[in-house]
């Protein structure tokens, strides 16, 4: 098969969003990234099951190839993913999350490596009793990359259901912040599962040394550059030209943050807060509020779209197997379970000085979606034995999460939160 361009890759992909969320919009009336993550799958069945009558078609093999030329953690990891977390930033209210500081703080934090903790062990326990070997370390790994809400996810769904104005800012301001430090996470546990016998051991000294670089260095780039492009708006009223600005304060703070090893998604996610509400207050007329909201709410509408369709499309990527169906179906409650514990401490040693909207732990439960960085995350592991299991686990995890829960979220917050 023929290797397919930059642009055939972006052609074919915005003709089928764009295709799959008529038929989305037109007839199932779902929220848009649920509707086009189903009907991928769904095309994605019919590919499949064509592939079993007419096999000399080899229908199934050429859409893995075009699939394998989306390398899909460089294309959502050190592209998509800082705008679509800009855009997410750009519209949260950073008062609300100073509000609740301490609660967004603990669960970004410390819910994640609560969370990494208990399924990395669980997993290891449980997919020993079906004859799934998986070392710890991986295990710890996966518990890291599935810990984190996923923002693009749960900022989508934010967007279809009505939920209080204070608990809506701890769903959104958790997940713009505990992705980048379960990204951090992840890459310290990779360091250590991948370090040579003659490498140096990696101690609690260097991991916490890593720790406060990545998303110390992230937090003051992003609100060094912030400040730049602020003062580069404040000073001009051109909407063409401080759009552009918004567009290369994204591009360039990511880049520079991986270029310093510093966290790129919290970099733009700091950046992001700062231009919504300061640079949007005292920086901006009312003509270039109103093209800067509409250019960051159609960018973030078309790559979310682009996102959830390749998400859908993955799974013809990835060898299932009976024993990786098991481990995927054990790990689906301890993921929720872990999640439930997560959140319920935080909140729980919190609610004895302050008053927390009732049903918020089961909310934050349910409604902490995982989704494509997950994926991401799980597709850059180095080539181990290990890994396919990883990957079915975690795609099976992720589809569940959207479709299940992100379908049902409505119904759990009309039961819980009166």
């Amino acid at each position: 098969m023929p290797t397919l361009s930059l642009f055939n890759i972006a052609a074919i992909t915005i003709t089928l969003a764009a295709s799959f969320g008529y038929i989305n919009h037109r007839w199932l009336r779902m929220p848009i990234s649920i509707g086009l993550v189903i009907i991928a799958l769904i095309a994605s069945f019919i590919v499949m099951l064509v592939d079993v009558v007419l096999p000399d078609l080899g229908i199934q093999n050429a859409v893995r190839l075009s699939l394998a030329q989306i390398d899909f953690h460089e294309t959502l990891m050190k592209g998509m993913l800082s705008f679509l977390l800009f855009a997410g930033a750009l519209h949260v209210d950073i008062e609300d999350l100073l509000h609740r500081k301490y609660a967004i703080t603990l669960m970004a934090t410390f819910g994640v490596l609560i969370s990494t903790f208990l399924i990395g062990f669980a997993m290891f326990y449980l997919t020993g009793l079906i004859g799934l070997d998986i070392p710890l370390i991986y295990c710890l790994i996966f518990g890291s990359l599935i810990a984190p809400t996923d923002p693009v996810a749960v900022l989508g769904i934010l967007k279809t259901v009505k939920v209080p104005r204070s608990l809506k800012a701890k769903i959104a301001g958790e997940s713009l912040f505990n992705d980048g430090v379960g990204v951090v996470v992840f890459t310290i546990l990779v360091a250590i599962a991948t370090q040579s016998p003659s490498d140096d051991a990696i101690g609690t000294y260097e991991i916490t040394r890593l720790f406060l670089l990545e998303a110390g260095g992230g937090a003051v780039l992003g609100l060094a550059t912030g400040y730049i492009a602020y003062l580069a708006l404040k000073s001009i009223d051109e909407y063409t030209i401080e759009v552009l600005i918004t567009l290369a304060l994204v591009m360039m703070s990511y880049s520079l943050a991986y270029a310093l090893h510093f966290s790129g998604p919290i970099a733009v996610v700091i950046a992001g807060l700062l231009i919504g509400n300061r640079g949007m207050r005292f920086a901006m007329s009312e003509s270039t509020r109103d093209h800067v909201n509409k250019f960051w709410t159609l960018l973030d509408e078309i790559m979310n779209a682009a996102l959830f369709l390749i998400i859908g499309f993955e799974i013809l990527a990835i060898t299932e197997t009976a024993t990786n169906l098991a481990a995927t179906l054990l790990m689906i409650p301890v993921v929720l379970i872990a999640r439930f514990i997560a959140v319920g401490l935080p909140i729980s040693l919190l609610s004895l000085k302050a008053k927390y909207t009732p049903g918020a732990v089961a909310v934050l439960t349910w409604g902490g979606l995982r989704g494509g960085i997950s994926v991401a995350l799980v597709l850059s592991l180095p080539n181990i034995p290990e890994k396919e299991s990883l990957l079915a686990i975690t795609y099976g995890v992720v589809i569940f999460s959207i479709i299940v829960q992100g379908l049902t979220v409505k119904k759990v917050v009309e039961h819980f939160v009166k």
